[in-house]
C-alpha cells in the first residue's frame, strides 16, 4: 500500500498556532519535506520533533519529484511544509500535490494558520467575495496595472508584498485608486502585529511617519470604490 502525502500548515508567526493534528502528523511522518530545513528545524526543536527533514524548494522541485513519489509509492508517509502557512500557496508544493494526485497517491491537507484569511477578517474590508493574487508584480508598470484591476473587481483583492516595496505600492495605489480602501496587515500573529486600514494616501502617510512598514506584509484592496 502506498504512503500518503500530508500537506501541513505551519504557524505564520506564533508557534502556539500549530494544531494538535499537525503536531501528531509531523511526529509520525517518515520524512518532512521543508522549504527551508533551518527554518523548520526551529519549529521542530521547539516541539521536540525528531522526524528527518529534506529540503524541497523552488530550485529543486523537479529533482525531488521522482524521489518523493517513489518513497510514497513504497509506503512512506511524507509531511510537506513551507516556512509559514499552507504549502502551495505562493510557496513550493503545488507541483508535488498535482503529481501525487495524478499517480493515485493519497493527499491529506492539515489546515492551520493563514495570512490571507487572517488579514481579510482583521482588515474590516468586504470579506466575500475575495480574490487572492499571490505576490504583487515587482515592476512598477505591471504593479499599477494589477492594482487598477483590483480596483475594478467587485471584491477585496489580497496580495503578499515585500516590506522593501510596500511604500512604492502605496504610492502607486494612491495614484491609481485614490478613493479605494486599502489595508496593510503586517507581522500577523507576532508580537508587533499591526493592521492599518484607510485610503491609500492615509495609510502611506501613517507608515511614512513610522519610517517604514516592516515585517511580513499582506496587502488588501477593496474593489468597486465602495468607500468607508
Amino acid at each position: 500500500m502506498s504512503g500518503k502525502l500530508y500537506v501541513v500548515a505551519t504557524p505564520i508567526g506564533n508557534l502556539e498556532d500549530l494544531t494538535l493534528r499537525a503536531l501528531r502528523v509531523l511526529k509520525e511522518a517518515r520524512l518532512i519535506a521543508a522549504e527551508d530545513t533551518r527554518h523548520t528545524g526551529l519549529l521542530l526543536k521547539h516541539f521536540a520533533i525528531t522526524t528527518p527533514q529534506v529540503s524541497y524548494h523552488k530550485f529543486n522541485e523537479a529533482q525531488r519529484l521522482g524521489e518523493f513519489t517513489q518513497r510514497l509509492a513504497d509506503g512512506e508517509n511524507i509531511a510537506l511544509v513551507s516556512d509559514a502557512g499552507m504549502p502551495g500557496v505562493s510557496d513550493p508544493g503545488e507541483r508535488l500535490i498535482r503529481e501525487c494526485l495524478a499517480r493515485g497517491i493519497a493527499v491529506e491537507v492539515i489546515p492551520g494558520p493563514s495570512a490571507v484569511l487572517h488579514a481579510l477578517v482583521a482588515s474590516g474590508l468586504k470579506i466575500t467575495p475575495f480574490y487572492f493574487g499571490g505576490f504583487l508584480p515587482v515592476k512598477g508598470g505591471a504593479r499599477r496595472k494589477e492594482l487598477a484591476a483590483a480596483g475594478a473587481r467587485a471584491s477585496t483583492s489580497i496580495y503578499f508584498e515585500s516590506p522593501y516595496r510596500i511604500m512604492r505600492t502605496l504610492e502607486d495605489c494612491a495614484a491609481v485608486l485614490p478613493d479605494s480602501l486599502v489595508c496593510v496587515a503586517r507581522e500577523l500573529t507576532k508580537k508587533f502585529e499591526e493592521v492599518k486600514r484607510g485610503k491609500p494616501a492615509e495609510v502611506l502617510q501613517y507608515f511614512r511617519g513610522e519610517g517604514q512598514a516592516r515585517g511580513e506584509i499582506t496587502f488588501l484592496v477593496q474593489g468597486g470604490n465602495e468607500g468607508h
